[in-house]
């Protein structure tokens, strides 16, 4: 699995689903991405309030898509909804490694042993790790941390990784079921890391 640099895109990026699939539809369509990217700014396909918000969404879900290999898309519009929003969310992990490793070094550890519940403690006991070993993640501000910490927690509830209650301090993990043969799929293609993130294991 492709690791890219570190990134701060979640201050600004939300889920998106409705817009993974719509541009997923397309691309098993065989539509290109350029011709999407047009749709996107001509026709304003993905619904954005504004010529910069579509740009960013498509942006981003196109780099999620093309992060996973390209015989997923047949797989996910097969797939019921909430099989389809674990495809989403491990696209959105490939593309975004800060995002993985956060999962994968905290929530899934919180998995493994039983605990199923989250804080924003563990995000800044998280943040504050890689601040020492990154010389990107030194330079974030206060207020970029405060917004990974809410852009992250949104997604993972969109995704239905973790409950709604977006007032409360701790918030609990809902672990997923993963379908098999999309399990499989991800093994057999190399994304095996994203696979224990899901469910939860070494």
């Amino acid at each position: 699995m492709k690791r890219n640099k570190y990134s701060a895109g979640s201050v600004s990026n939300s889920f998106w689903f409705m817009e993974f699939k719509k541009a997923v539809k397309l691309l098993n369509d065989g539509y290109s991405f350029d011709e999407i990217k047009k749709m996107s700014e001509e026709e304003n396909i993905f619904e954005a309030p504004t010529p910069a918000r579509a740009k960013n969404i498509y942006s981003t879900v196109s780099n999620r898509i093309k992060s996973l290999n390209s015989s997923f898309y047949p797989i996910f519009l097969e797939s019921d909804i909430q099989t389809q929003k674990m495809i989403a969310f491990a696209a959105d992990l490939a593309h975004d490694t800060l995002f993985f490793d956060f999962m994968y070094e905290v929530v899934r550890e919180k998995m493994i042993v039983g605990n199923y519940e989250i804080s924003d403690l563990d995000f800044r006991v998280f943040f504050n790790e890689k601040q020492e070993h990154d010389d990107k993640v030194a330079k974030f501000s206060e207020m970029t941390f405060k917004r990974l910490i809410s852009g992250y927690k949104a997604q993972m509830k969109d995704a239905g990784f973790i409950d709604e209650n977006r007032t409360a301090k701790t918030r609990q993990i809902i672990k997923p079921i993963l379908d098999p043969v999309i399990r499989n799929w991800l093994i057999d293609f190399g994304y095996e890391p994203i696979t224990k993130v899901l469910e939860g294991i070494r």
